[in-house]
């Protein structure tokens, strides 16, 4: 069956939404026209947006295949796929192919455009390829889970950080042809969990995945394994060396959600300072004793195991849930306590001087004062912000909203844009 008829006798519904901004400044585009269409016929144009001030276009919502598909393996694609052509005054046409939506699911699609002048190779075509327990892509390579200290140069790093960016190298590490990528580590994440699990599984079962793949994450960081080998990257986006990323693919909320509440966290084990290599297969094509499976954590999940439990369940008793002491290229730590109306200190001038710096390239966003008190004027600043980047709208700067104005603060100042 074709795409477009795939896509046309599906029953159930997902939801896209688009981000459009500015490659080398970060901001947002305004007006940017962005064409949808089933992939595989660009022409068969299914809604047209425009992006608003802040970069973003409305919430729009298309036909995806029944919610059942995605919840055990068979033979009807659990996912529609979707094309869009974006074009702004001023800067180069970007197409993106292979979308996915899931029934009832937000998916999210980032659009970094180049001005027509810019210098080098600008990407502006990319293709999704389709989840991995859809397609056909090769298992993981065995490795021990702990790296042995003992070996000369293997640790390179004292504790353990949460890095700002990695450098992904777009294939198998002795492919000299392949790009690598600077990105930034809860992306990287992102990423990596929309292109391996489906985000219409439960919770906890999410939660166990994504906890997986930063522990596997952080202990290529912390081990400093590619760069002891050589080589100028920090991991792969192999999945027979290591887990599947694809630039500039399109994301889940559900699990870009957890990711912001979780990112400091890593998988331990007692006595062992570096975080857990915690492989995992699929559980279904492919088998693994001792590592999780992604299908086997699906169906524990819909037993109401606890993400820990499952965890556990396929790594053993001693598996911990850990924190990392400290998080890169931020301008400063969580103060560990919610910012709202009645707060004041140099905690709150100093997310206010940050919300006025956003602002001036999200001019939805209130300009504020930075006077150190948290009043209504903050507390709306904060709304709109929250609401722009599709948080809880509570008003309230908790760990996800100081994080993510922290984030979005240091792209539009560019105070760590890497050249």
């Amino acid at each position: 069956m074709s795409d477009i008829a795939y896509t046309q006798n599906n029953t159930d519904q997902g939801e896209l939404k688009i981000q459009v901004t500015a490659r080398r400044s970060n901001r947002p585009i305004t007006n940017a026209r962005v064409a949808i269409s089933y992939s595989g016929d660009p022409d068969s144009i299914v809604e047209e947006v425009n992006t608003d001030a802040s970069g973003m276009s409305e919430q729009i919502t298309l036909p995806a295949p029944p919610l059942e598909f995605s919840m055990e393996p068979g033979e009807e694609q659990p996912f529609s796929q979707y094309s869009i052509q974006v074009d702004a005054e001023g800067f180069r046409p970007f197409t993106v192919s292979g979308i996915e939506l899931f029934s009832k699911q937000l998916s999210l699609q980032e659009v970094r455009m180049d001005e027509v002048d810019a210098p080098g190779n600008p990407v502006d075509t990319i293709v999704i390829p389709v989840n991995t327990l859809w397609g056909d892509f090769p298992p993981k390579i065995a490795e021990s889970e702990i790296k042995p200290i003992s070996e000369t140069g293997e640790i390179v790093l004292s504790r353990v950080v949460v890095p700002e960016y990695v450098v992904v190298h777009d294939g198998p590490p002795n492919d000299t042809t392949a790009r690598d990528y600077y990105v930034r580590y809860k992306d990287y994440i992102k990423n990596v969990a929309s292109s391996e699990i489906y985000s219409t599984w439960p919770d906890a079962t999410l939660r166990a995945n994504i906890l997986a793949i930063m522990s596997f994450t952080l202990n290529r960081v912390y081990t400093e394994w590619y760069r002891n080998k050589g080589y100028s990257f920090t991991i792969t986006s192999s999945t027979a060396y290591d887990q599947k990323f694809t630039y500039g693919r399109n994301i889940f909320q559900s699990i870009s959600d957890i990711v912001d509440e979780m990112f400091q966290n890593f998988l331990s084990r007692p006595n062992v300072s570096q975080p857990i290599l915690t492989q995992y297969c699929d559980g279904e094509r492919v088998t693994c004793s001792n590592w999780l499976s992604q299908w086997g954590s699906k169906y524990l999940g819909d037993q109401n195991y606890e993400a820990i439990e499952i965890l556990r369940y396929y790594y053993g008793n001693n598996m911990y849930i850990n924190t990392a002491e400290e998080v890169s290229g931020i301008p400063a730590s969580w103060p560990r306590v919610d910012l709202t109306i009645g707060s004041t200190g140099e905690k709150v001038r100093q997310i206010q001087e940050e919300l006025a710096r956003i602002s001036r390239s999200y001019p939805a966003i209130p300009t504020v004062t930075p006077d150190g008190i948290y009043g209504p004027a903050t507390r709306e600043a904060v709304e709109v912000f929250q609401r722009v980047f599709g948080l809880p709208v509570t008003g309230v700067i908790d760990y996800r909203t100081w994080y993510k104005i922290s984030e979005i603060y240091v792209a539009v100042s560019r105070i760590a844009e890497l050249v």
